[in-house]
């Protein structure tokens, strides 16, 4: 087992395109981290530098006290889980388990004791002598994590490994792959582009957006705290709902003069039916233009009309827009009918005019 550690790491390709602007980030022994972002953002870039099948251009990346910018792939005593299973379609699931192994010329009695070790934890032991097409997609996907399993690494790689399973499954492979990293203790760094993945896997979750980090944390911890309006809608399902405005209240917590513009953030649960206007709070009415009920739980949009988004105890004024308001329960207003809602002052989340800073009040 080993800690990872990217210092200033940067990736920049031929005619100039940056593509990780100055990475830093510190995976502990065991821990389990996440890189999460929108397409594009650097994520798979750079989990293959880590695994050394992309060049760094600069920085460091050091895996358990070793550099190993210049250290080729196989020897970095890592192991990667792609999106694609990349299954030898002729060989049994044992031979696909077995192959990296004996590539290695290690012992067939230490092959089989590794490979049946592997196919007990992943409860594949049933089915080592099918091929890959008599597999379920979630078979397939367990097979590949074996083949990395069986190497005994430092530290796991997974490259987006259940984008090609259907949603329940993906449900059902998330829970497998962090009991079976719980199990193992193995320092593992995972790359998704879904936030509900990203948040329920991560012990240190790292968001990405055009190359660069926008916030490091403990998943819950940036949810309540988002460093910027990025991670505020970026994270949270639905995302956070963002107004700008220039109350004089709101923005003498900002440090700025009155008047200047900042960015509020109300989190849809954070908003309740009521026709109170809480003290220090926001209050404000809006028309139900569309419900949408999936379960334990209702999600109202609305809109904002200009002459009723008073922010409470200020002067100022909401621009219109949608909100969007998290409601228990399946009942829910009429499509068209007025509603108040408000948020009492502990749940807003304040924010500089452009978005790249939280406020504390």
């Amino acid at each position: 087992m080993a800690n990872v550690t990217l210092r200033n790491v940067r990736k920049t390709y031929l005619g100039g395109f940056e593509a990780i602007k100055g990475v830093n980030v510190d995976v502990a022994d065991g821990q389990f981290c996440v890189l999460v972002g929108p397409s594009g953002c650097g994520k798979s870039t750079l989990l293959r530098m880590v695994a050394g099948l992309e060049t760094v251009t600069g920085g460091e990346i050091d895996i358990g006290g070793r550099v190993v910018n210049q250290i080729e792939p196989a020897d970095r005593d890592i192991a990667m889980v792609f999106q694609n299973y990349a299954l030898y379609p002729h060989m049994s699931v044992f031979n696909n388990m077995a192959y990296g192994l004996r590539n290695r010329g290690m012992a067939e009695a230490e092959v089989k004791s590794r490979v049946e070790e592997a196919a007990r934890v992943l409860e594949l032991s049933a089915m080592l002598e099918r091929k890959p097409r008599q597999l379920s997609g979630g078979q397939r996907q367990r097979v590949a994590m074996g083949r990395a399993i069986v190497r005994q690494p430092k530290v796991f790689l997974f490259d987006e490994p259940l984008s090609n399973l259907d949603a329940k499954l993906r449900i059902a492979m998330r829970v497998e792959i962090r009991k079976l990293q719980r199990r193992l203790n193995t320092t593992s760094i995972y790359v998704t582009h879904d936030q509900l993945e990203a948040m329920t896997l991560a012990d240190i979750l790292v968001v990405m957006n055009g190359g660069q980090v926008e916030q490091v944390g403990n998943p819950l911890a940036i949810y309540e705290k988002p460093a910027t309006t990025f991670v505020a809608s970026f994270i949270g399902a639905p995302p956070m709902n963002l107004m700008s405005t220039r109350a004089d209240e709101i923005k003498s917590q900002l440090g700025g003069s009155a008047g200047e513009a900042g960015i509020l953030g109300i989190r849809p649960e954070d908003f309740v039916i009521t026709d109170q206007t809480p003290s220090g709070g926001v209050a404000m009415s809006l028309t139900v233009e569309a419900i949408e009920r999936v379960g334990a739980e209702t999600f109202v949009y609305g809109a904002r009309e200009q002459e009723d988004q008073r922010v409470a105890a200020t002067p100022g004024e909401l621009p219109p827009g949608e909100v969007i308001v998290r409601i228990p329960g399946t009942d829910a207003p009429a499509i068209g009918q007025k509603i108040r809602v408000a948020a009492i002052s502990s749940k807003l989340h304040l924010f500089s005019g452009d978005g790249r800073k939280r406020i504390e009040a």
